[in-house]
């Protein structure tokens, strides 16, 4: 993993994150060798095929060698585990650098930051074995180059495939194995299009989540109680009495009027490109996907009824409700802005940082044409 120096590492446990999630995560789907083999195999072939699909669709062309400078991974949980850690390491270690510095000032504060650093770890680790059976695909946008884990030397993201969740949902689903995996595949190569297409969008959600950090008040003991709440729920073993704050999740526990502002911008980035991926994948699945609204329809089934009330209470902490509403509410703002202005018109939304939707805009797709397309001249805003 990259290194972020002593103060970062004292915060959290890095290694001990990786090996407690490793160690908790539920074992994958029952399948022989030759069968896993044939399914990378797959993963690989269909992650390369979306890619002209999603770009005759869209209109958008990577940059370059944009595409090839960021790798694609087919990955199983652990390995998703230890993608993730080395990414939270790499975007947090600004804001665990300034609390670790603020903490070893105090009497005490060293012993402190070794024992709470164990503790966060543990923690840590037991929310992403949460996570990691649940990940079918991810786009890392700022992911480092591990010894395991290969990615872009130009500090670019790589996409990962996560095969024993794919292989779990589709046998749950009951659909065609090779129609699902493609359909997720166009999902995901839908995410690798829109940063290596849009070269500025990286450091523009770089710049906006370390300044949501950045204005981070929290005492650190505060912060560490939220992520042991979290903890407790996944393990059922929250303490007698204790009632906790319900329905509210960990990034709106923390938030300052600062972060609000930040955080409002961040969710209507975030609904933009969740939706326009489950947009294309949809758009596209006619032609490449046959029985693509048999699986969509099944997989929204899945997505709103969860997995009981513990995963309901963990979905709620973690935020994960907020994420089903991005791409619910993205997809409709990409549906109505094609529907009046056609693709190229829409594609004005990755003209800079201005041109991005609002969270506001994001509800009212009107707005947005109204304030880009301005009426009569096709001026751009």
């Amino acid at each position: 993993m990259t290194s972020l120096g002593g103060a970062a590492t004292g915060m959290v446990d890095w290694n001990l994150a990786v090996t407690t999630a490793t160690r908790l995560v539920r074992p994958g789907p029952e399948v022989s060798r030759d069968e896993a083999r044939a399914v990378v195999a797959e993963l690989r072939e269909y992650a390369r095929t979306s890619e002209r699909h999603v770009r005759e669709f869209t209109r958008m062309i990577p940059e370059g060698a944009a595409v090839e400078d960021t790798p694609v991974l087919v990955v199983d949980r652990a390995g998703w585990v230890r993608a993730n850690v080395a990414g939270f390491r790499e975007l947090l270690g600004p804001l665990l650098g300034r609390i670790q510095d603020r903490r070893g000032a105090a009497p005490g504060g060293a012993v402190l930051g070794a024992v709470g650093g164990k503790v966060t770890g543990v923690e840590l680790g037991m929310l992403l074995s949460f996570l990691a059976s649940r990940v079918l695909g991810q786009y890392e946008t700022f992911a480092p180059v591990t010894r395991e884990l290969p990615g872009s030397a130009a500090g670019g993201g790589r996409l990962l495939l996560v095969a024993p969740n794919i292989v779990h949902v589709e046998r749950e689903l009951g659909v065609v194995p090779q129609d699902f995996r493609m359909w997720v595949c166009l999902h995901e190569e839908t995410h690798r299009t829109q940063f290596t297409a849009v070269p500025w969008l990286r450091d523009h959600l770089q710049g906006e989540i370390q300044s949501f950090l950045g204005a981070t008040e929290m005492d650190p003991m505060n912060l560490l109680e939220r992520l042991r709440e979290a903890a407790q729920s996944l393990a059922g073993a929250r303490p007698e009495g204790e009632r906790g704050e319900e329905g509210r999740s960990l990034v709106e526990l923390v938030q300052t009027p600062e972060q609000r502002e930040v955080l409002g911008r961040l969710t209507a980035v975030m609904s933009l490109l969740e939706g326009h991926a489950d947009y294309v994948m949809d758009g596209v699945g006619p032609e490449v996907v046959p029985s693509v609204a048999e699986i969509r329809e099944k997989f929204q089934q899945r997505r709103a009824s969860g997995a009981g009330r513990l995963d309901a209470a963990l979905r709620k902490l973690l935020g994960l409700d907020a994420k089903l509403r991005q791409y619910r509410d993205g997809e409709r703002f990409v549906r109505a802005v094609v529907d009046q202005v056609g693709m190229d018109g829409f594609n004005r939304v990755w003209t800079s940082p201005n041109t991005l939707p609002t969270k506001a805009e994001i509800a009212r797709p009107a707005d947005w044409i109204a304030r880009v397309h301005r009426k009569g001249t096709g001026e751009q805003a």
